[in-house]
């Protein structure tokens, strides 16, 4: 059941949003050469609580992992794509990319977002492959609209990302949120004939996150039983947004 929200509701994700936007902003400049994927926990863990928010990922599990996620944040580095875990032995590097991914529970309601940094230079191709990902979140919030269907979405990211010559993240989908960091619908980077297509209404508020792979579109699971990396070890991006379907238009919930 897709649950859908008020205005009332949706004023409380938006501050929950707010604060995982100012998180990752935050984030973004501490992720430097040098630095290790724990100072990012360190930092985001203490504006967590400094905020009286519940992280969303610490404590999570999953009848996979069999296991609590320890962490608050989920840093991916280079061919990680999702649940990275944070390490005080992961240090950045030149010409790495690291995807931060983290959400909090604030009055009840939840927020999520995801961005990939890049650490000092890149390569064309990593530029390239960031860009993309992001261009085709924003042409995918862009479809989140009362009368459009939840395809609209998925296809558009897909038409985007193929189109650029990367490859679309299967095992892994964005996701209704609300009350749970977790609501329906399922929200694939692709079409998926099997999957539901409902019609997009006023209310609904969607987690919509482009997993986007260099090279080909498999992945596999390491044996922490959390982090996903790509087949073949070329580079991941991904990025996310929490998005409000309104009848103005999409509300970006995750950032100002």
């Amino acid at each position: 059941m897709i649950v859908r929200k008020n205005m009332a509701e949706l004023e409380k994700m938006r501050a929950a949003g707010l604060l995982v936007w100012k998180i990752l902003d935050t984030l973004k400049s501490k992720a430097v050469e040098g630095a290790t994927t724990f100072d990012l926990e360190v930092a985001a863990e203490k504006m967590m609580a400094d905020a009286g928010a519940r992280p969303a990922f610490k404590g999570y599990t999953t009848p996979s992992a069999g296991t609590k996620f320890p962490f608050v944040l989920c840093t991916s580095v280079n061919e990680e794509i999702v649940h990275g875990m944070p390490s005080q032995k992961r240090v950045l590097k030149k010409g790495d990319i690291v995807s931060i991914d983290t959400g909090v529970q604030l009055n009840g309601y939840y927020g999520d977002s995801a961005l990939t940094v890049p650490v000092g230079e890149i390569t064309e191709e990593t530029r390239k492959l960031l860009e993309v990902t992001r261009e085709s979140l924003e042409l995918a919030i862009d479809k989140a609209r009362p009368g459009n269907r939840l395809f609209d979405i998925c296809g558009t990211v897909e038409r985007h990302v193929t189109s650029h010559g990367f490859t679309i993240v299967r095992e892994f989908v964005g996701h209704g949120i609300g009350t749970q960091m977790h609501e329906e619908p399922q929200i694939p980077n692709y079409v998926d004939r099997r999957s539901e297509n409902p019609r997009l209404k006023e209310g609904m508020v969607l987690a919509i996150e482009p997993m986007v792979n260099a090279g080909k579109p498999g992945s596999r699971v390491k044996p922490d039983k959390w982090t996903a990396v790509t087949e073949d070890g070329r580079y991941s991006a991904h990025f996310e947004h929490t998005v409000a379907v309104t009848a103005n238009g999409p509300w970006v919930l995750t950032r100002p």
